[in-house]
């Protein structure tokens, strides 16, 4: 079937266009096809932007193991609703993706509850270098250089080591020094207040496990990618060799700092943990001049009585998937950064750092996803209106103006004004990681 998107202004790699789109069997057929050209179906689009499908590549969808919080399909409601075409999960489900057999698995439940489109992490442990020497169909290693327990915690240099130099994958890591975050909590006893949270995993924690990263990244010659960078004092080891580092911000360490925890309490319990004014200012400048390149949100659900209970039992992670477009919109409305930044971001950044096939771009040849924005549409974030199963949002209150509107996959429309095709299901990502990630990166 084809179908011919008609009116919108488009954000194209060369800027903003108002022109039609063709699509046929999930691809971008034709950017301003003659008028004769035939369409099955036409979508009128005028008033409003079309940009790319929003490319997630940090999220936590709890499936399988700890499904009370969160599941691929209720996650996959939420990414649509916010215009997030594609995502990439993280290893820490139960039982976590250490091998092949666990990641095929997970692939396998995908296909039939993700109404988006699909990849996973699959992650490191002092002991599965093999695995990660052998597995395919995966965007890259994640490494948990703190921020974890078990298998997954990787803090001892020597089995860094040997991931970073036998291994060929992408990496990432989060990135708090696990010594550093266990003297702090020892000299607070614990903590006892949520704000205790951002002296636990302070600055220091932060800097240090991520300058460890970056060298072991530099010497060995190996792509990484920082996740959720949150102080500003780690923007500046973002000047490392073009080519090998890449870095991200998630929104809630953009809006929310140490001075949010009176009011809101646990629900911007993160880890890494929100920091100061200062960090957000920092922060913003290096993703406006190009040392971070991705926004994120590393969602990571839990219920409102688990989030309730007293520090430290108070579990870190906050849902966020459903509104990041809308929050980063209402910053293009409020002239804090432009449209086509925000889908370089958004969409063809995290594309570029994971050398995914057809994603990312408005261009022929390229995948269907897409979403529809009204930049004028103002509409105020609730809880009740929230699709991820943990039903809440820190933004609960929030007016934005700028949210998508309808999101196409594969050029079907699984999300229009509140409504939801539900016989859509979204595909496995293709990667090609001969491209060479973000620096090297060649347009198909």
């Amino acid at each position: 079937m084809r179908t011919r998107i008609s009116g919108a202004t488009c954000v194209l790699p060369t800027g903003l266009s108002r022109v039609d789109l063709l699509l046929e069997d999930g691809k971008i057929l034709g950017i301003d096809p003659p008028t004769t050209a035939h369409a099955d179906e036409t979508i009128r689009a005028d008033d409003l932007m079309l940009i790319p499908g929003v490319i997630d590549d940090q999220v936590h969808f709890r499936d399988p193991g700890l499904t009370h919080k969160e599941d691929l399909y209720t996650a996959t409601r939420a990414c649509a609703k916010g215009g997030v075409t594609s995502f990439l999960e993280m290893p820490n489900t139960k039982p976590a993706t250490i091998t092949r057999e666990r990641l095929h698995e997970k692939l396998e439940l995908a296909s039939s509850k993700c109404l988006v489109n699909y990849g996973f992490y699959i992650g490191a442990t002092p002991n599965n270098v093999e695995e990660l020497q052998q597995v395919t169909r995966t965007p890259g290693i994640k490494i948990f250089i703190g921020s974890s327990t078990g298998d997954l915690l990787v803090d001892q240099q020597a089995a860094l080591e040997r991931i970073f130099a036998e291994t060929t994958l992408p990496i990432c890591a989060h990135c708090e020094d696990e010594a550093t975050v266990r003297a702090n909590s020892e000299r607070l006893g614990g903590g006892t207040k949520y704000e205790d949270h951002s002296l636990i995993r302070d600055v220091n924690a932060a800097v240090i496990a991520t300058k460890r990263a970056i060298d072991l990244a530099v010497r060995h010659q190996h792509r990484f990618h920082v996740l959720h960078v949150s102080t500003a004092a780690e923007t500046e080891l973002l000047r490392a060799p073009q080519g090998l580092i890449t870095a991200e911000v998630c929104p809630h360490h953009l809006y929310f700092n140490v001075d949010d925890y009176e009011r809101l309490g646990s629900l911007v319990q993160m880890n890494p943990s929100i920091k100061t004014s200062d960090d957000n200012e920092g922060l913003w400048r290096a993703l406006k001049d190009g040392r971070i390149q991705v926004v994120a949100t590393d969602h990571a659900p839990h219920t409102l009585e688990e989030k309730q209970q007293p520090y430290p039992k108070s579990p870190s992670g906050l849902p966020a998937v459903e509104n990041s477009l809308a929050l980063m919109l209402d910053c293009v409305n409020a002239g804090i950064c432009s449209l086509e930044s925000v889908v370089h971001w958004m969409c063809d950044a995290p594309a570029r750092v994971w050398d995914m096939v057809g994603k990312g771009r408005i261009a022929e040849g390229y995948d269907a996803d897409l979403v529809l924005v009204d930049l004028g549409k103002k509409q105020t974030i609730r809880n009740e209106n929230q699709q991820t199963k943990c039903g809440w949002s820190p933004w609960h209150g929030v007016a934005l103006q700028g949210w998508p509107v309808r999101t196409l996959v594969h050029g079907h429309t699984v999300y229009l004004d509140g409504q939801f095709d539900e016989s859509i299901r979204g595909r496995e990502i293709e990667y090609d990681h001969s491209r060479g990630g973000y620096w090297n990166y060649k347009p198909e």
